[in-house]
């Protein structure tokens, strides 16, 4: 894969609760389910929110060489409401994360493929809620995974 810089990339999933983390094996081929944390609504335009420092510290902690954050955009690709609060949100862990660049993918029915997916395993109702984001995070980033092969 020439073009292709070698090392872990995570991806996330975030959503209005949960974010849902996925992380790449450092050859870009396997995306694996990593952590699902709550989302911290509470904290001060000034303070970093215990999501993102712990996304930092996830960063930190395996090396990451790239984070690639799922856009809902609409059917139609355009940006909602949902897209917009992601769009503020990846900016605001990019400030965070400083050097490590933050990417943006289409995740367009990433959660309906994932809830399906996991569905189809027999895991469903509280058990499924309590995985989805990271198996949407996974979604997301092999499916970016899979793009910067085909390029290559």
């Amino acid at each position: 894969m020439s073009g292709f810089s070698r090392g872990v990339r995570l991806g996330v999933d975030v959503g209005q609760v949960r974010v849902g983390v996925a992380r790449s094996d450092p050859d870009g081929i396997l995306a694996t389910p990593l952590v699902t944390l709550a989302r911290d609504l509470t904290a001060d335009a000034d303070k970093v929110p215990t999501d993102l420092a712990e996304l930092a510290r996830l960063v930190e902690e395996y090396a990451a060489v790239e984070v690639v954050v799922g856009l809902p955009v609409n059917l139609a690709g355009k940006d909602g409401p949902a897209a917009q609060q992601v769009r503020a949100y990846a900016t605001r862990l990019a400030g965070v994360i400083l050097p490590v660049p933050v990417t943006l993918k289409d995740e367009r029915m990433s959660t309906v493929v994932a809830s399906r997916r996991l569905a189809e395993r027999g895991v469903r109702g509280r058990r499924q809620r309590a995985v989805v984001d990271q198996a949407a995070a996974v979604e997301i980033l092999q499916s970016w995974l899979d793009g910067q092969r085909r390029r290559t």
